[in-house]
């Protein structure tokens, strides 16, 4: 796989000469999608501008039911990312949660999670769940929530307006990293066969489809071969959680990103012993759960992404 995207040296405009992408912290969580001539961009949440297309919002890993230091009120931060998509000048259409709904899987805490989220003024989710969603009942609370018309243990996808979305369950088998198993992977690789190879395609999961930091168990062991499975789709974009931190790369015809959490910061790879909740000082939690802005222009039959953060 390719490197890590860096921040690279750009020209007197702003602009290099393969595109750019722009990247801005938010004191919130959640990130706006638009699709556009079927190529999905991110923005701002509150400072989306002219909308072309199509706008959808992913959050992750709210772990309802965590209180400890790194994040007393897990609840709050929730609300406050729902309060400013709230707050956009259209509803997008539907939300994403890329996993780790709860903490321990427990009913009050998807109680509290549907009594957040019925706050939203788009009404739509789609779910896919972490290994905290999994942790102490094999995910059958979550399945009885929201795994109607899903496959295996939560997996499915749907259409909507031209784009093929995908969502996929690599933490409900870890073996050190995420797994999809031989059932999943048999069902994607038909679930996109027949399909147009001008469709545009968003798949999303929970832990990430590319090596973030395999030490960690930050991946999954066979995305391998469901990523092979959409290399003849022009324009395919694979959005997960996880890491409770932003990261992109870009890999032939596949963009990967990484969502921050609602609930709480993890140490950039490698910089700790482990993973697990990082604790900042509560003046800085908000900037610590904070987004970035993602902004991508697109040269014809390419899309060009250099990571340029406004510090």
């Amino acid at each position: 796989m390719t490197d890590l995207l860096k921040k690279t040296e750009l020209d007197e405009d702003g602009i290099d000469r393969r595109g750019f992408l722009r990247c801005m912290a938010w004191s919130g969580s959640g990130v706006v999608w638009t699709m556009a001539a079927g190529v999905p961009t991110s923005k701002l949440l509150g400072q989306t501008g002219k909308r072309e297309g199509f706008q959808f919002v992913q959050i992750s890993d709210s772990h309802i039911g965590f209180n400890k230091p790194a994040n007393a009120d897990v609840n709050g931060t929730l609300q406050l990312a729902i309060d400013k998509i709230n707050g956009l000048p259209k509803a997008p259409d539907f939300l994403i949660h890329t996993g780790d709904l709860t903490h321990l899987a427990k009913p009050a805490e998807f109680d509290t999670l549907g009594q957040l989220l019925q706050s939203s003024k788009t009404k739509q989710v789609f779910y896919v769940p972490g290994e905290h969603d999994n942790a102490t009942d094999d995910g059958k609370e979550y399945l009885s929530r929201f795994g109607k018309g899903t496959k295996g243990t939560g997996w499915y996808s749907f259409d909507h307006k031209g784009v093929h979305f995908v969502g996929l369950v690599n933490s409900a088998a870890l073996e050190g990293m995420g797994k999809l198993g031989a059932e999943q992977l048999a069902w994607l690789k038909e679930d996109l066969r027949g399909r147009s190879a001008s469709t545009p395609v968003v798949i999303f999961a929970h832990i990430p489809l590319w090596s973030v930091y395999p030490e960690w168990g930050w991946g999954t062991s066979d995305s391998e071969e469901a990523l092979s499975y959409v290399k003849r789709f022009g324009s395919v974009t694979v959005l997960n959680g996880h890491i409770h931190q932003t990261m992109q790369k870009v890999e032939g015809n596949v963009t990967f990103h990484t969502a921050t959490s609602t609930a709480f910061p993890q140490p950039a790879p490698g910089s700790a012993p482990s993973p697990g909740p990082m604790k900042v000082p509560a003046e800085k939690l908000r900037g610590a759960l904070g987004i970035r802005e993602v902004e991508v222009v697109v040269r014809p039959q390419h899309l060009a992404i250099v990571d340029s953060t406004l510090e």
